[in-house]
């Protein structure tokens, strides 16, 4: 009963004095008035962090973006004449400084913005030692996490930096082969020669055979007769090669005269004769097509025929050796033999019925 008064008693809230008070509320008052000026300074100095972060993001970023539509402008420039059809492709380089421009905003709105919000935690007096270490941990987590995203991120940032390939290249990623019509950061669109569409990831990508960069070769084999005469044949070919390089579009894209290189192969009927063309990326396949096409119409204008197939063919459909399917000869074969003489037949049996 004493302790529950005793409990009740000092429960009960006692009146607070004017006195009292009055004292609280100078306590209050002064330190407000000692510490509004540092609140105030701290304040300022947080709108003016993020002010200038905002400004300094906003000008890079326009920049970026103005020396991007520059470079826009001098492919758009350059297309359409004989110099920007040999050197360069509208589509790829408008992709290739679209990704180019759009990796150097987000890193830099990454950098700026990532700045300021340390500083501004630091004028909080905030500890940014365990926010680090924590932020550094999660990095690893997710990198380990997501290493096939990340392998494809960087490889697809160096592949369009150097400038490996591009859109309209015909290339061999390893994994896939076709005509490149999209270049991301992540994954590159190849279309095929049956018109599907490969994705390929570009972290996957342990090679590139870039067949549109520089210039390619055209190679025709001429198998004709071999009682033909050889050195007629050769000046049959470089007459329509002659022919060809001055026709249209063939004079922009063989780049050096078609070249007899001679005989690849010599058989017992026939002769392959190797002709050469130093041509434009990527429409040597074209070149060979009308190379023979053209080289087929003058021989048969000159009385020479075309003959043979290749080796491999023959081989195939060349019909089988009768000898193959007799036996070996056997000295049993012959009842005369002493090896059929010295057998000796099996006596029949009792029988079982018996």
């Amino acid at each position: 009963m004493f302790w529950s008064a005793a409990l009740a008693a000092d429960s009960t809230p006692r009146p607070v004095s004017l006195d009292e008070a009055q004292r609280t509320a100078n306590d209050a008052a002064g330190w407000v008035e000692e510490n509004w000026s540092i609140w105030l300074s701290n304040g300022l100095r947080m709108i003016l962090i993020v002010v200038i972060a905002i400004v300094m993001r906003s000008l890079i970023r326009r920049a970026i973006t103005k020396l991007i539509a520059r470079m826009n402008r001098t492919t758009e420039s350059l297309d359409g004449t004989a110099l920007g059809g040999l050197l360069v492709n509208a589509e790829r380089r408008r992709q290739r400084s679209e990704a180019i421009g759009s990796v150097l905003r987000s890193v830099t709105s990454f950098l700026i913005m990532g700045t300021a919000a340390l500083t501004v935690l630091s004028v909080l007096k905030i500890n940014l030692a365990p926010l680090l270490a924590s932020a550094g941990v999660a990095g690893v987590a997710i990198g380990f996490g997501a290493r096939n995203l990340v392998t494809d991120f960087l490889s697809g940032v160096f592949m369009i930096l150097e400038d490996q390939y591009g859109v309209g290249d015909e290339v061999d990623a390893g994994v896939a082969t076709g005509t490149v019509i999209e270049v991301g950061l992540r994954v590159t669109k190849l279309r095929g020669s049956n018109g599907a569409i490969w994705y390929v990831r570009n972290g996957e990508v342990k090679r590139i055979g870039n067949l549109s960069q520089g210039w390619a070769t055209a190679g025709v084999d001429i198998q004709v007769r071999s009682d033909e005469d050889l050195d007629r044949v050769r000046g049959i070919i470089t007459r329509v090669g002659e022919e060809m390089q001055k026709d249209e579009p063939w004079n922009e894209r063989l780049w050096e005269p078609v070249e007899v290189l001679g005989l690849d192969a010599v058989y017992l009927d026939s002769v392959v004769i190797r002709v050469s063309a130093k041509t434009m990326p990527g429409v040597a396949l074209g070149v060979e097509r009308e190379l023979r096409w053209r080289i087929k119409r003058e021989l048969d204008a000159e009385g020479i025929r075309i003959v043979g197939r290749p080796l491999d063919a023959d081989l195939e459909t060349a019909s089988p050796d009768p000898s193959a399917s007799v036996a070996a000869p056997s000295a049993l074969a012959n009842p005369t033999s002493p090896q059929s003489q010295a057998t000796v037949p099996i006596p029949p049996g009792p029988s079982l019925g018996k």
